[in-house]
């Protein structure tokens, strides 16, 4: 699914470029024909406008491509809203987008509107001119508001040219934009309506776009959870280690001020980072005494494993690195590949220590846990030598906290 939507992305981009560079060398020839002739050189009725729009699509699309996973719906709403705007010349309207749960539109992106009334405003099918255009999945044009019953609660002088242009995929509406025509602004003809409905296809596609990375998101991290499950349950001494770590790495990234993005992918390597002794031997992984050095370098691919797993999964690349680091000692005396102090990726040191403490506090096939007062002087001796001082500080800091949760609960 991942490449498909990569696939179908970059040849919408191809195919922009390409009616792009298509027209310009028609417009070209015109103008060769024109010099010629010694005819006045004139630009094709609309050119400007329609380059005008070929440019913002591109930029549209290249903002929503090479984006994903890290824009938001807003962000983007407000580049397509502003893209309308500056395509007719006024400075007022809003995007509106479908709340399946909610069963209304929202507005994801306003310009010109009080914030309470983008906040309170919420139309269902067929409610208000935004609704009617959604319902019937076509352009609205109100010539007055305050004198059309379609209009919803006009305000006092609101007597702007208004217009709603749905946001269809294969026909289907996700949405709406909707635009006030201000003094001096474009007129809202069938021409300039056309022009819009072309950016709000655009617009539809990238924010549809947008709704199945969220859902593959949702799916890469079920499967993530399955499979650190399917390791855990392997060893019954080990049950819900990957969870635990999971909630108290995503603490400790947000304590260090890591970017969103960041934060996630260091939540699923302490979710993942054992995911790779699903191909060590059962006989290894419960043996109740010391392990043999055979079997010590047997355990020691766990992370190579767990990383071959993962690595072909594009969006869990940063992901892969992480596991695959986890072993790796401050000094440089861990493995892989002996990394030592900042070579190490930083999701990788947290997930060291966090890896280390559960360990350390619950019960393992060859010893019974650690006493948590223990556990923390093993933790702070090995600060410098096995482990990040900055991420032992940090997590240190939570600890005596009590581990107070982003939402201002408890993670325990």
């Amino acid at each position: 699914m991942n490449g498909l939507f990569w696939w179908a992305a970059a040849l919408c981009l191809a195919l922009l470029a390409a009616l792009a560079a298509t027209l310009k060398r028609l417009y070209s020839l015109e103008a060769s024909a024109a010099e010629t002739t010694r005819a006045p050189l004139r630009a094709p009725e609309g050119w400007s406008k329609l380059n005008e729009l070929l440019t913002m699509l591109l930029a549209l699309q290249e903002s929503g491509v090479s984006h994903s996973g890290t824009i938001s719906r807003e962000e983007f709403g407000r580049a397509v809203l502003d893209c309308a705007c500056q395509l007719m010349k006024c400075d007022r309207g809003s995007l509106m987008n479908w709340d399946e749960k909610a069963g209304c539109l929202k507005i994801v992106a306003a310009r010109s509107m009080l914030a309470e009334a983008t906040q309170k405003l919420f139309l269902r099918s067929g409610e208000g001119v935004a609704g009617r255009a959604f319902a019937s999945s076509a352009p609205i044009f109100i010539a007055d508001p305050a004198k059309d019953p379609r209009y919803l609660s006009p305000a006092a002088g609101d007597v702007e040219p208004f217009v709603s242009i749905p946001l269809l995929v294969k026909g289907k509406p996700i949405g709406v934009l909707n635009l006030h025509a201000q003094e001096g602004a474009e007129p809202f003809n069938d021409y300039n309506v056309k022009f819009l409905s072309i950016l709000a296809g655009e617009a539809a596609v990238m924010l549809h776009n947008m709704d199945m990375f969220d859902n593959l998101q949702i799916f890469y991290l079920e499967m993530v959870q399955t499979l650190a499950r399917a390791v855990d349950s392997k060893d019954a001494y080990t049950q819900e280690h990957s969870d635990r770590a999971r909630v108290k790495a995503r603490r400790v990234a947000q304590e260090m001020e890591l970017p969103d993005p960041m934060v996630r992918h260091v939540e699923y390597a302490a979710l993942l980072h054992d995911i790779g002794k699903i191909g060590i031997d059962e006989a290894i992984l419960l043996k109740p005494g010391k392990l043999t050095p055979e079997e010590y370098e047997e355990m020691k691919k766990h992370p190579i494993i767990g990383h071959q797993i993962l690595a072909p999964v594009k969006y869990l690349g940063p992901v892969a690195q992480m596991v695959l680091y986890h072993q790796e000692w401050y000094d440089g005396r861990g493995y892989p590949e002996g990394l030592k102090g900042e070579e190490i990726p930083l999701g990788a040191r947290i997930v060291a220590v966090l890896d280390a403490w559960d360990a350390m506090t619950s019960d393992r096939p060859y010893r019974k846990a650690l006493g948590r007062d223990v556990a923390i002087s093993e933790l702070k001796k090995g600060s410098g030598t096995q482990f990040d001082p900055k991420v032992v500080e940090t997590f240190m800091r939570l600890e005596q906290g009590g581990w107070t949760s982003d939402n201002g609960g408890p993670t325990h």
